[in-house]
Order: structure tokens, then sequence, then C-alpha cells
């Protein structure tokens, strides 16, 4: 008998037919004799009303009343989902995160989960019941109701499945797995059977929506095996592993692709020590996330220009920290935010020559000029104009055999 836990997003619980539906999978997975503990989302779009709901009393809402608030779409989820089972004579029962309880530390909004208890999980999956924990939330050593961040329901099925050993964790989402990129954009997208942990969080963090990137992080780190499977077909879907089933023989599996960054230029920076620091320190201390880093150093290498992307969202923020610190001294600053990231990913890459080149030949072939430029291991991303997205994801999507 395995224990599995099951995750249903958004989508999967959009209305009480879906609910209904997916109250008949958990059925057929507890007749084929698994012990189920079955994580939900809120309802496709609830969280997005909450939220509005909380805008409309203040665009600075309290954040300890507004992760009450915003934690209520799961709870409602739960509900629907034990009643539906209980309809069709399946012993169930919805846990709450403060009967549980599941610890959490951090702040409000941006918890992380830290244990949990066992016991009362344990002793109903003994009795034969399925339990039903919403996602995206727990409670703090103080007993305040906390929330784990937009997406969070993934972090709660991995963490949930890790402090109860399970045998598996399976994402159930609107699609049937993980895709080379995105078919809604590119047709020719094949399904990834099988994806390291490594890619996964590449292609996750990168834009690819299939998974939240802290889920994937936590269960390479506890080496969780993760499934993503569509709750709308019986197709199989794509599997997670660990590293020792990383394949070699294929350079890239998949191309990502993201049009929610803004490159911001700094022109004719003093080039001294400390310099990067007094740029990037307060950008830190603000939550402001910078990711591809370039600097030009001048001829006569007294001044640089500091190239860096950050979320659209942060552009205004970021700009008004640089313009307030008088440590920071510089020319101009630019930005554009009419930009796209495009990355590819492969464990491959990194035993396989040629493979930056090919990728710059393919954009420089398609006439697409490449602004900013960032590497690892199993991957490089590269920022180009908004405008050419599609046209540089097709084109490395064939160049890379991937269609």
């Amino acid at each position: 008998m395995a224990k599995k836990v099951l995750k249903f997003g958004g989508t999967s619980v959009g209305t009480v037919e879906r609910i209904q539906h997916v109250a008949s999978i958990v059925k057929k997975e507890l007749l084929d004799g698994n012990n189920l503990v079955v994580i939900v989302s809120a309802m496709a779009g609830q969280t997005n009303e909450l939220i509005k709901l909380s805008n409309e009393i203040s665009d600075k809402f309290n954040k300890r009343e507004l992760d009450v608030l915003l934690s209520s779409g799961e709870q409602v989820t739960s509900a629907l989902l034990a009643g539906a089972l209980i309809e069709l004579n399946i012993k169930a029962k919805s846990l709450l995160s403060w009967q549980i309880p599941i610890l959490t530390e951090g702040q409000h909004s941006n918890a992380r989960i830290i244990n949990m208890s066992v016991e009362k999980i344990n002793k109903y999956l003994s009795e034969e019941g399925v339990v039903i924990i919403p996602g995206f939330q727990g409670i703090s050593k103080s007993a305040e109701v906390t929330t784990i961040g937009r997406g969070g329901s993934d972090a709660t099925a991995v963490a949930v499945a890790k402090i109860l050993n399970a045998d598996t964790c399976e994402i159930y989402t609107d699609v049937d797995g993980v895709y080379s990129t995105d078919p809604n954009k590119i047709p020719v997208a094949k399904k990834i059977d099988k994806i390291s942990y490594d890619e996964m969080l590449e292609l996750s963090s990168l834009g690819a929506k299939v998974m939240q990137s802290s889920a994937v992080q936590t269960a390479m780190m506890y080496d969780v095996p993760l499934e993503v499977k569509s709750t709308f077909t019986e197709r199989k879907g794509t599997k997670i592993f660990n590293q020792e089933n990383i394949d070699y023989s294929k350079s890239v599996t998949g191309v990502a692709y993201s049009k929610d960054d803004a490159k911001i230029t700094l022109i004719g920076v003093e080039d001294r020590p400390g310099v990067a620091a007094n740029i990037f320190e307060p950008l830190s201390k603000a939550q402001i996330n910078v990711d591809m880093v370039i600097q030009n150093i001048s001829s006569d290498q007294k001044t640089t220009d500091v190239t860096f992307t950050v979320k659209r969202d942060d552009v205004a923020k970021t700009k008004g920290i640089l313009k307030e610190k008088s440590e920071i001294t510089y020319k101009d600053i630019i930005q554009n935010d009419k930009v796209a990231k495009i990355s590819i990913v492969g464990a491959g890459m990194v035993s396989t020559p040629g493979i930056t080149y090919k990728m710059f030949r393919a954009l420089s072939d398609e006439r697409i000029n490449i602004l900013a430029i960032s590497t690892s291991e199993i991957k490089i991303s590269v920022i180009i104009d908004e405008d050419k997205t599609l046209d540089a994801v097709k084109k490395l999507h064939t160049i890379f055999d991937l269609d």
C-alpha cells in the first residue's frame, strides 16, 4: 500500500463540477489501495478576487489580515472536496493548518513550512480515510495564520510528502506534464517524460508555470519523487527525478521564456572597489531580485556602465532607490521594459561543446539582437527585444531538435 500526496491546482478545482471530478480521481486512487493525503489550491481566480477586495479597503492592507483573508480560498476548496468525497461514500475529512498543525516561520505572505505534526493525519489514514489539507498556508509559533507565497500549494504538497515520508507526490494541473516549451504558443512542443530536479528547477524559475520553483527546490533537497499529471486526461505525466536520472545524451531539454523582466543601465558609474555593493545592497534590502548583471569598463578605466535586470513591477522602485542613494554616482540611468528573457535548459549542455555558439548563431540568423547574457552549467539565458520572443523560441526549439 503506497502513501501518496496528491495536489490539485486552481484550474483543477475551478468549479463544483471540477471538484466532483477530482473526487472521482481520489476515489479511484483509494480503491487502488493507496493511502491518500490531498492538497488543494483555491478555486481558479479566487485568490485574485480576495486581493481585489483587500485593495478596495486599502492599498496598504494589513499583512496579518491579508494572510487570514487569502488563506480562506484554500479552506473553501478543502471543505467542498471533503463533502464531494463523502457524497461518494468515501471517508474523508478536511484538516486546516492550525488543526494539524503545520508550523511555519518567516514574515506574513512569505513564510515557509518548517515542520508538521503527523499524528492526526496518520491516525486518519490508518482508518482508511482521505485527509484533505488546504495548501499555501500554515501557522506560526505565535499561533498566527501565515501564507507561503503565491503558488505555495506546490510547496505545501512537497513539504507534506517529505514529512509524511510519502512514496510519491503527484501534482495535478491543467496540462498533462512538462513540455519542451509553452505548447499554447508553440504547437510542436512535446511532452517530456522524465526530467531532473535541476532541469525542472531552471525551467520553473525561468517562467515555465507548471510548478513553483521553491517546491522543486524542496523536492530536490529531500529527494521527494514528483510527477506532474493532468486532472482532465489519463495520459502519463512527467516524472521528476534526482541527479542520477539526468539524461546526459540530450544537450537541451527545453526552451523557457518570460516577459516580465526589465533592463536597467547605469551610465558612467565611477569604477572603484565597493561600487557594485553600493548599487545592489539597497536593492537587496528592498526585496528586489536582480538577475543578470553586466559591467563594461570604459577605455580610460575610470568609469563603467552597469546593466542588470529586474522584474518590471520593480522598475520604479529600483530607480527611486538608486536616485536616493548619494553614495551611488552616475551620469544617467536608462530603462528598457520591452524585453524578454529566453533560456535553453539541459543537463547535457555540460558535456556537449558548441551549445553557446549554436544558440547565438540561431538568434543571429533570425536577426535577433542579444542585450544581455547569463549562463550556468545547465542553462543559457539571453535578454532580447520583447517583440522577437516567439521568433526566438521557435528557432531555438527547432535548432535543438525539440519539435
